[in-house]
């Protein structure tokens, strides 16, 4: 595996393997990589002829300056772990690289980006749409490789490959989970110890909560969901929101047949640790 951190490098590169008729997946990470990125590599390596890997913590994402100045930063154990998985290429750029001159787009990414994360953390999706349209743009991929987790992410990320008329796939690829059931995600690792033993209760709780279709409505399940997760010590829901999966609206009533599924989406302070995990409902 090559480790790359020129932009141009990488583009000249891609931009001749696409003219050989190579196909080339995309994996965006921000590093701190564990199972749930590996998958990624692993579905890309399999469904494409190149691997480009990017490992770059983006700042332009984070509404929270804490949030960036404590993000786990493993560059050795990640390109260790991606040359395991077969990815051909990490691309390791600098922020300067990347961002040579600040990038003053605004993506108009409508209503998938009004709700949820959007009003909670303002800005940051349109650092998301600003940082996966230049790796895009400098890695020329047939198809680009997100996990679940971020589940909102990827409705966002569908919008600005449309806005922007881009020849890629986007891939959403299962949440990977801990053995007892957590989310895997870069941040698990700042969990305290009393932390890493409660976290589990969000998974749980949410996996009980889809046997409550066919007796309560999607706000009668968001109220449950949201009093036993905040029972639990150490645990407060920011939010959570059942919606439809394409338009990441709110849902009042459970989706018929040939509907768009119904996800339960939440973020939970544990402690200090803002964590994400999202799960879907079975038809009424």
């Amino acid at each position: 595996m090559k480790v790359i951190r020129s932009v141009k490098e990488l583009s000249q590169l891609t931009e001749a393997l696409r003219s050989e008729g190579k196909s080339i997946g995309l994996v965006p990470t921000m590093g701190a990589l564990h199972a749930g990125h590996r998958s990624l590599v692993d579905r890309s390596v399999k469904e494409n002829d190149v691997t480009v890997v990017s490992v770059f913590v983006n700042p332009t994402q984070f509404n929270n300056a804490h949030d960036l100045a404590t993000y786990p930063r493993t560059e050795e154990a990640d390109c260790q772990m991606l040359e395991q998985a077969g990815a051909d290429y990490a691309f390791v750029p600098s922020v300067e690289e990347m961002y040579p001159v600040p990038d003053t787009r605004q993506f108009d990414l409508g209503e998938v980006a009004a709700v949820m994360e959007g009003p909670m953390r303002p800005g940051h999706f349109n650092g998301v749409a600003q940082v996966v349209s230049r790796l895009m743009e400098y890695s020329h991929p047939t198809r680009a490789y997100f996990g679940e987790k971020d589940f909102q992410q990827i409705a966002v990320i569908r919008r600005m490959v449309e806005l922007l008329g881009l020849d890629v796939e986007i891939v959403d690829c299962p949440i990977v989970r801990e053995p007892d059931g957590l989310a895997m995600s870069s941040r698990n690792v700042r969990l305290t110890a009393e932390g890493r033993k409660v976290a589990p209760s969000i998974h749980s709780i949410l996996a009980e909560s889809t046997q409550w279709v066919n007796e309560l409505t999607p706000d009668e399940v968001i109220d449950r969901v949201i009093a036993l997760t905040n029972s639990e010590n150490g645990l407060e829901v920011e939010y959570y929101q059942i919606v439809n999966a394409l338009t990441m609206q709110p849902l009042n009533s459970w989706p018929k047949e040939g509907e768009p599924d119904a996800v339960g989406c939440i973020t939970v302070y544990c402690g200090d640790v803002r964590l994400i995990d999202n799960i879907k409902y079975p038809r009424s």
